[in-house]
């Protein structure tokens, strides 16, 4: 079973416990679906019906810490740490994780400085056990660490939750990008089709130097037949020539 179907297969699991419980009961479900160590996207766990009714009650603040998961980083969390339950040590470590493929969304050379200001890790060598052992290893990312540069360079990172609002300015991306392929196409066809006429016009200038070669050798050789068939003088005629007109 690859990664894909288990994170399904653990979705699937939490929308199921979280369809038939309520209130207070569901935080044990936020707190252990928050916790788990190989779910990282928590979109259908949230459009659960139950879910959504914790809003404005004594315990609306498992649904706020459950969104801080699905969409907030470390960082966001520690600016209003106040208002929400206190995390245990492996919801600490998923919000890192989770933190990382925010960072890997807008930049693909994530320098040191930075993820270590993020994540709270106070050296490299932390920051580089951390990415191999909690991210690289859980197969949430991949790619180089780079300690000349002090950067790590990611070729893969798996997507997060789509934030609010932030469905709009996809499809207008995915719409800028469909305009600029339909464009580069066209500028593909007309390269195309320049290329096809100055093909044609190679051919055709190609066939008339052909000719007039042909037509060179023709009037060479025809020059060459004249020469050879023109009578020529010997010497022995000569000398007949000579006596005849001294008698």
């Amino acid at each position: 079973m690859d990664i894909e179907e288990k994170h399904a297969e653990h979705i699937d699991y939490f929308v199921k416990k979280a369809s038939n419980l309520k209130g207070s009961a569901l935080a044990d479900v936020v707190v252990e679906a928050t916790s788990h160590p190989h779910l990282f996207a928590f979109s259908e766990i949230l459009a659960v019906h139950n879910v959504l009714e914790l809003e404005g009650t004594d315990n609306g603040i498992f649904l706020d810490l459950f969104r801080m998961f699905a969409h907030g980083t470390w960082s966001e969390y520690k600016t209003v740490a106040s208002r929400l339950p206190q995390l245990k040590p492996d919801q600490v470590l998923k919000l890192k994780q989770l933190t990382v493929l925010t960072l890997a969304e807008t930049d693909k050379v994530l320098p040191y400085d930075t993820l270590m200001q993020e994540l709270d890790v106070s050296n490299v060598r932390e920051l580089e056990d951390f990415l191999i052992n909690d991210c690289m290893y859980a197969g949430i990312v991949r790619g180089k660490l780079d300690q000349l540069r002090r950067c790590f360079e990611v070729q893969f990172a798996a997507g997060r939750d789509i934030r609010p609002g932030q469905l709009g300015s996809m499809i207008q991306i995915l719409a800028n990008w469909l305009t600029t392929s339909d464009n580069l196409l066209v500028s593909i066809q007309e390269k195309i089709n320049w290329a096809d006429t100055m093909g044609e016009m190679d051919k055709k200038h190609k066939k008339e130097i052909d000719e007039k070669a042909e037509e060179v050798k023709k009037t060479l050789s025809l020059k060459k037949l004249q020469t050879v068939s023109r009578p020529t003088l010997t010497t022995e005629g000569m000398k007949r020539t000579f006596l005849n007109m001294v008698e």
